[in-house]
């Protein structure tokens, strides 16, 4: 599974959870999801959440969007996957720059 929680405080920013190995494995992104392959976002990697995580909310957090994940590629740098969220399906990859990562939208939106 995955979610991304829409946060307002202490900024407005989403955090995108990754289902895997039994955690949420989970990194901020200050200014939302890339919606261009040509805007990379920053994402900053937060300590994993457990899995009761992907289903909170409360006054200052909301699911942006859930749904299930698929891995496409990964390597030491970079993990390639598709979000099958409620409206579709989007593949991203993210790109570890070393202190963080980049969030890259695929100019290639095929999915399997």
């Amino acid at each position: 599974m995955f979610v991304v929680h829409d946060h307002r405080v202490p900024r407005p920013h989403v955090d995108l959870r990754l289902e895997e190995g039994g955690v949420l494995r989970s990194w901020a992104v200050p200014k939302g999801l890339p919606t261009s392959p040509r805007r990379d976002r920053l994402a900053v990697p937060v300590p994993d959440h457990d899995l009761d995580h992907a289903t909170y909310t409360d006054s200052e957090k909301s699911i942006a969007d859930t749904g299930w994940w698929e891995l496409e590629d990964r390597d030491e740098r970079r993990f390639v996957f598709v979000l099958h969220g409620r409206d579709g399906a989007r593949r991203y990859a993210l790109i570890d720059t070393g202190d963080n990562a980049l969030l890259h939208l695929t100019k290639d939106q095929r999915t399997p």
